[in-house]
């Protein structure tokens, strides 16, 4: 089954968990064409519709699987191919990108949701606007994750590895500083407040400009992983840190608690207060040893391998649907 994938390609490159989706499928026995959108908003686009109906004459795909909200619009506006859409959280949970989303999932043979909050604010969406659509064509099903050696570096080694002291607590913040949506500010001022109540050496790393295999080591060397986001999807941070086996401090967003429930050493937060997150990053500083995050992804099903093969159900589904 050839399989055309459309997202974002700002960043000259696609996203890493969309990627490693891609492999996995290519493992499964998928073949995999790539259409990168260089453009931004509605019509940036829109705007590259001639470009893509040239690429699909050009690889003749049986599916078109678009990632993002607007991804799946354009993708939609060719329809000759049937399209498999999937929503990350930004593309709902935005107001403004949600209503091209709403349209998104009334064109696309099946939808996919990454959270059970995403796809509970999608549904009624749909039915408002479309009452007699069907039910059955959406899907609740996180993106996977890779499972690897790498991620069962000790401690001690991923320090030496990345550089850092083995004298300092080290605290891994889920992204770039500057990235407003991560809400930086709250994340500060909870390991400030730790600081102050515990008089120990403990730092805040940005988790920024690092290679796929860095980001790994960081979460080994870490003594805890945060997670201070306004809003997530089903953020991919928390299962690669569970893979692990770091200790997780989080607000509740997204899908986190479910990832999270029954494995100690892992916290969610009641509040967005900053000294709640500074008792719960003390406990997690004080968990011994790695957490059983990563048995907790395996017995989930979320490593891409099974999820992949989830994907290949829908994508046949879809296919059968589409000869009748």
């Amino acid at each position: 089954m050839k399989i055309l994938i459309i997202a974002s390609y700002n960043k000259q490159r696609f996203a890493p968990f969309i990627e490693e989706q891609a492999e996995a499928l290519k493992r499964a026995g998928c073949s995999i064409e790539w259409f990168g959108v260089k453009g931004k908003g509605i019509k940036g686009y829109i705007s590259v519709l001639p470009q893509l109906k040239e690429k699909i004459r050009e690889c003749k795909p049986d599916i078109i699987h678009a990632h993002y909200g607007l991804s799946g619009l354009l993708a939609n506006l060719q329809r000759k191919v049937p399209v498999v859409t999937t929503y990350h959280g930004s593309d709902i949970n935005n107001k403004k990108v949600r209503q091209f989303s709403k349209i998104t999932m009334l064109l696309s043979k099946s939808n996919i949701f990454v959270s059970k909050a995403t796809l509970e604010i999608a549904q009624p969406l749909c039915m408002n606007v479309r009452r007699r659509s069907p039910r059955n064509n959406y899907i609740l099903l996180p993106c996977g994750i890779d499972l690897t050696d790498l991620q069962l570096t000790e401690r001690h080694a991923a320090r030496t590895a990345m550089h850092l002291s083995h004298n300092k607590r080290y605290v891994l913040f889920a992204g770039a500083f500057d990235n407003l949506v991560k809400n930086a500010p709250l994340a500060k001022a909870a390991v400030a407040e730790l600081i102050e109540e515990e008089n120990s050496v403990v730092e805040l790393l940005e988790l920024r400009g690092y290679t796929r295999e860095q980001v790994t080591l960081l979460m080994c060397a870490a003594d805890v992983f945060l997670l201070t986001s306004f809003t997530e999807g089903s953020p991919q941070v928390i299962k690669e840190a569970m893979a692990c086996g770091c200790p997780i401090v989080s607000v509740d967003v997204g899908d986190v608690c479910e990832r999270t429930e029954g494995v100690e050493g892992c916290f969610v937060s009641k509040s967005r207060e900053s000294q709640e997150l500074a008792i719960l990053l003390g406990k997690a500083l004080s968990f011994p040893g790695r957490t059983s995050g990563r048995d907790k992804i395996i017995a989930d099903g979320l490593d891409n391998e099974h999820i992949a093969q989830r994907i290949m159900e829908i994508y046949e589904s879809v296919v059968k649907k589409n000869d009748k």
